[in-house]
């Protein structure tokens, strides 16, 4: 069987597979999640030992650090993913729900209801935890999944997917609710998002080359965000102490995700007094500094920053910083640069704060709190699917509400229209 024939045949299960799901309870569906969520406990020594290899095999074909970084699935990532899905199993089932009921003079009695939205693909890299949280969400929400990961992450997805599908099955998992195309035949990708009439919805999760790849090719809808260039701006009238706390979990907590600080602005008015301890503690935590002409004469080792610093995402220990002439030239910088996934301001003043809620026009802005929290799991959402910075039907992290629809259910007593 070919490529094509084969990702034809997996469009043709999932669509068989979404129409079983919309009549699922959600009491059923409760109980199938938590049998997953069990089986991935049981099997939790099988999934280190097999991402493990992955690992091994990444870094011994020279992977950059943060790519091994995120395909490692720590004690600590597997408890998140594990206890993401129990999440799940807890929160309100969004189908079937009535988001507004009227009435017209004729009569008609009109319901807007959420529904399903079919099949979703799911395309990412090297993130196996993205396997069981793509999967519960899309399964709480009665969608059919087809799920392409990185082939560096191979064997652990392949591993995460069994123990949801095994352990589902168990408790009346329709056959290929989920589905994992383990092929490491790239063009793969194209196949999935060419699925028209098969696949609803194409969810890419990675790198901005993925990003745009999948989007050249697509024949079918695409919800994406291409990087995460996030923001952190110390106003004139901060609390310093506290912003030195953010800025170092927003640059290092966790520097390969794209919720991570790239650009850190600074009020010209607190600079002389914050930038260079603020140099200092970074450097601590092996950052590298790029910085502009008026922050090098804080700090004068610090790198020069160029154009193109201002716009990329590093995913690494790496900062571009910037001081600025107050808060308009603050959001204008993010306007010109950012890439409108999350940005942060530090302030004590109310009204400064209520300005850049307003102005930064960001899936996520923040007041005073680190830009991490760009997250389903940190939103109450349990997991997410992805982090979109798209404005049309879904923006930011998307929860169980974000891959539904809605339809018109309408009824009458026999009216016609005149």
């Amino acid at each position: 069987m070919s490529l094509h024939e084969d990702v034809l045949r997996v469009g043709d299960q999932a669509v068989a597979a979404a129409r079983q799901l919309a009549h699922l309870s959600t009491r059923r569906k409760n109980a199938i999640l938590a049998a997953m969520a069990d089986e991935l406990e049981a099997r939790r020594a099988a999934i280190a030992e097999a991402n493990q290899l992955d690992v091994e095999a990444a870094r011994a074909a020279g992977l950059p650090g943060p790519m091994c970084d995120r395909l490692t699935l720590t004690p600590k990532r597997m408890d998140a993913m594990i206890r993401g899905i129990r999440t799940v199993v807890g929160l309100k089932d969004p189908i079937g729900a009535r988001l507004s009921r009227w009435i017209r003079p004729n009569g008609l009695i009109i319901h807007k209801v959420r529904v399903p939205i079919g099949v979703i693909a799911v395309i990412y890299e090297a993130r196996p935890n993205v396997t069981a949280d793509t999967a519960a969400l899309c399964f709480k929400t009665s969608n059919a999944v087809i799920l392409r990961g990185g082939k560096e992450a191979l064997r652990s997805n392949r591993a995460i997917a069994e123990a949801l599908i095994e352990g589902g099955a168990r408790r009346g998992l329709p056959l290929h609710a989920i589905q994992l195309i383990d092929t490491p035949d790239r063009d793969a990708i194209r196949e999935i998002v060419q699925l028209e009439g098969r696949v609803d919805l194409v969810i890419p999760r990675g790198g901005e080359g993925l990003i745009r790849a999948v989007t050249e090719h697509a024949r079918v809808p695409v919800i994406k965000h291409y990087k995460g260039v996030c923001h952190v701006y110390v106003h004139e009238k901060a609390d310093l102490e506290m912003a030195h706390r953010i800025v170092l979990n927003a640059k290092c907590q966790m520097p390969s995700v794209c919720n991570a600080m790239e650009t850190l602005l600074v009020d010209a008015a607190v600079a002389p007094g914050y930038l260079p301890e603020c140099a200092r503690r970074l450097r601590e935590r092996g950052v590298e500094l790029r910085g502009c002409e008026r922050s090098r004469a804080l700090v004068p080792d610090m790198a020069p920053a160029t154009e193109e610093d201002w716009v990329t995402e590093y995913n690494d220990l790496i900062l571009s910083i910037r001081v600025v002439d107050g808060l308009e030239e603050a959001v204008h910088h993010i306007q010109t640069y950012g890439s409108h996934h999350s940005d942060a301001i530090v302030t004590a003043d109310e009204g400064a704060a209520r300005k850049f809620t307003e102005q930064v026009d960001s899936a996520a802005v923040y007041v005073n709190a680190s830009t991490r929290f760009t997250d389903g799991g940190e939103f109450g959402m349990g997991a997410e699917i992805g982090i979109s910075t798209d404005k049309i039907h879904a923006r930011g992290p998307m929860g169980l509400e974000e891959l539904t629809s809605y339809k018109y259910v309408v009824i009458g007593t026999g009216q016609i229209r005149e």
